[in-house]
């Protein structure tokens, strides 16, 4: 028996790849035999590239560059060849930032900017970007900042490019601008396709988890509309601009980037169609399932590229309930690994345990056939 895992992150929990060696234990313990293929996945939230580096063996490398908050620090990348992927996230991400630091108007992502010049300085052509699980909302302007734009306020003194400066900018000075090179193909990986502005905007949308009070919405949302009105109103109506804060609107603006689905691209990228051909199951995963899941979220976006007769099973932290009856989306069988009624910290820490019982559980059923 062949049993592809291919689940993504438990949130706040544990990395796919730990989710896979988990569900793979559980199989192992019932039928010993099982030959597992671990193939974590990301949809271009947090975790992504993790998720898919050991697939594509790609080594890490580090370099220097703008912190959150105008430090200098080192910000990791995988890279092979003239491929390279990374993610926003471990620069900017909420994990990222302590609690009382929190407030997206002020974390700086011109540290991601830079990162794009040194790679396209050390000759790569195929740049991949996870840009999901920010603490920021600068509506992409720090983008814009690391590849050398500068901008100032009505008295000439140039502001830092956050989201706050968004307020005050009145002159773009673009002398200096690196020009993103014609033959470099920059991919933004996003789990989302919310739009930069409106009510289902990047503001509106994930500002609150970041902790932007939301009296402020309105406003921030405004302003981000207003600037992007004047140096590219074709974003406004670009979907998935939203995804991180409107960072991907400030790659698509300023450095040429493309959107594309984060999934998709990971199934690509780790070959998964042909892995998949001969396997007589395929197990999906994710913290929770939900209806949100069905928009192109990891767990979906595997069902949906696994052949017609290879049956998928979910195994999942939580099954919302307003899931649709099963089967739906190539999927069969949905489980939540959770065994008792507790708290959810304590739910978090086990999960590991959790996954490998219900796997294990899984493969008792599949052996009495």
């Amino acid at each position: 028996m062949k049993v592809v895992i291919a689940p993504d992150s438990f949130k706040e929990s544990l990395p796919a790849n730990e989710v896979a060696e988990a569900i793979k234990r559980g199989f192992k313990r019932v039928i010993p035999d099982a030959e597992c293929l671990l193939l974590p996945v990301g949809d271009g939230g947090e975790g992504t590239v993790d998720a898919i580096k050991s697939s594509l063996g790609l080594e890490e490398k580090r370099v220097q560059v703008t912190g959150p908050f105008g430090d200098e620090v080192l910000m990791s990348y995988f890279q092979k060849r003239d491929l390279a992927l990374f993610e926003v996230a471990n620069l900017v991400g909420l994990a990222k930032i302590p609690f009382d630091k929190r407030n997206p108007l002020e974390i700086q992502t011109k540290g991601i900017g830079q990162l794009i010049l040194h790679l396209i300085e050390q000759g790569i052509k195929d740049i991949y970007v996870g840009v999901g699980g920010t603490a920021s909302n600068d509506g992409g302007i720090g983008i814009a900042s690391g590849l050398g734009y500068q901008f100032y306020d009505k008295n000439g003194i140039v502001l830092q490019a956050n989201g706050q400066s968004l307020f005050d900018i009145r002159k773009i000075l673009k002398e200096g601008v690196f020009r993103i090179p014609s033959d470099v193909h920059i991919k933004i990986l996003a789990d989302v396709t919310n739009p930069l502005c409106g009510p289902y905007g990047a503001t509106f949308t994930f500002g609150k988890q970041k902790g932007l009070d939301p009296s402020k919405f309105q406003e921030v949302d405004a302003t981000i509309k207003d600037f992007y009105s004047k140096v590219g109103p074709e974003i406004l109506k670009l979907d998935g601009a939203g995804a991180g804060g409107g960072i991907a609107a400030g790659f698509c603006a300023f450095a040429g980037a493309e959107i594309v689905s984060g999934i998709q691209t990971c199934l690509d990228l780790i070959n998964f169609d042909q892995k998949v051909t001969d396997a007589d199951l395929v197990i999906v995963g994710e913290g929770r399932l939900d209806t949100q899941s069905l928009a192109g979220k990891a767990p979906i976006g595997v069902a949906k590229r696994t052949p017609n007769g290879v049956p998928v099973i979910a195994i999942c932290g939580s099954l919302s309930e307003d899931l649709p009856p099963l089967p739906f989306e190539n999927i069969v069988a949905a489980f939540s690994i959770l065994e008792k009624s507790e708290p959810l910290a304590d739910s978090l820490k086990k999960a590991a345990v959790y996954l490998e019982n219900t796997a294990a559980s899984i493969a008792r059923i599949m052996s009495l056939r």
